[in-house]
């Protein structure tokens, strides 16, 4: 039912129904609005929640650095091999580029 003439509104109003009537509309009109729920996705063949996919593994440890690397990569970095620029100035010289001292 969805036209209402005055008439049914004052017929409802005597038998008591109309707040049961207006209610009943406002849960239909709800219904309607909400969106269908989506279908959950399918699983794929073999997985098991939880676990590591087929065919990789967790990653493995950082292997150790060998003694004195970071020595050597601060080396490179301060005399500009690092990154293929040198420099001259005397601050910047490390002490195997400035030579024995008089």
């Amino acid at each position: 039912m969805t036209d209402i003439d005055p008439d049914d509104v004052k017929a409802m109003r005597k038998e008591g129904s109309l707040r049961d009537f207006l209610r009943m509309q406002i849960a239909e009109g709800q219904a309607r609005k909400q969106p269908a729920k989506p279908a959950p996705p399918t699983p794929h063949p073999g997985h098991v929640p939880g676990a590591w996919p087929t065919g990789s593994r967790p990653p493995s440890r950082i292997a150790a650095t060998p003694p004195g690397a970071w020595a050597a990569a601060l080396e490179r970095d301060r005399d500009g091999t690092q990154a293929g620029t040198t420099c001259e100035c005397p601050g910047c010289l490390t002490p195997s580029q400035e030579g024995p001292t008089p």
